[in-house]
């Protein structure tokens, strides 16, 4: 807790906002996406469906898969679980706003959990393929059952490890990939340099929890830095990053 209260004091000495953004596709990316104040339609749904996530005091048996587990404990009430690992409102309806605007084609995501991040890419991106992958079986039944409710039918949940995931994965180039299911050093970087072959020159990854750790933040060092990476936003609890070879490489810290 210390580092991250830590971090966060230093992330808003060195942050800014649009102010003094040279280039055009960032500095549009932020006033149109970022900063977008419109209220969509969907945002109620969203919030909607999160809090009856946070409401459900029903109990699952919860296995992790990750070596830096979120939940200590294997019996967890659904409202736990979308408090401590489920987008906030406001994450929700950045990743819907994002999805909006770079509408990418199709869009993998590590981590499931209940499916609040996954419900705000899809509602933004009605007809595009979105797939999730969750390790535990009993959470991807949960988040199964919100898509049905909402009928929405473009998401394909894997309930699997990311391991053999990776495994059995062939598919077309993807536009968005969003990284939350590990939260350790190794797993993060072994996830990104494995899904690189799939990105093009428009994609994006997220990392989610940058400062949840140290270990976290030097694997976002480790990313921004990469040789592939152009484009690195840090927005703290984020991190984004882009591979444009149009575009020579820059680091910008944004604040919400």
């Amino acid at each position: 807790m210390w580092y991250q209260i830590k971090s966060r004091l230093f992330f808003l000495l060195k942050s800014s906002n649009q102010h003094g953004i040279h280039s055009p596709f960032v500095y549009d990316l932020i006033t149109k996406c970022f900063y977008d104040t419109n209220y969509y339609a969907d945002y109620h749904k969203l919030k909607t469906l999160r809090n009856e996530l946070i409401q459900n005091q029903n109990s699952i048996e919860v296995t992790n898969q990750s070596s830096e587990p979120v939940f200590n404990f294997d019996n967890q009430k659904i409202s736990t679980i979308a408090k401590k690992s489920g987008a906030s409102f406001k994450k929700q309806k950045l990743l819907y706003r994002l999805t909006k605007y770079l509408n990418p084609k199709s869009i993998l995501e590590l981590g499931t959990s209940l499916g609040i991040g996954t419900t705000a890419m899809a509602f933004a991106n009605g007809s595009n393929k979105i797939t999730t992958v969750e390790g535990c079986e009993n959470i991807s039944g949960i988040a199964k059952q919100v898509f049905r409710k909402y009928q929405l039918n473009t998401i394909q949940v894997k309930t699997s490890s990311f391991k053999d995931f990776f495994n059995n994965l062939k598919t077309e180039k993807l536009g968005l990939v969003y990284i939350d299911g590990a939260h350790d050093k190794k797993s993060v970087i072994e996830n990104f340099n494995y899904l690189l072959k799939f990105c093009h020159n428009d994609s994006v990854f997220i990392i989610n929890d940058i400062y949840g750790s140290k270990k976290m933040t030097e694997a976002w060092d480790t990313l921004k830095n990469h040789k592939a990476v152009s484009v690195s936003i840090d927005n703290f609890f984020w991190g984004f990053l882009f591979f444009r070879k149009e575009q020579s490489k820059q680091h910008f810290t944004i604040r919400l």
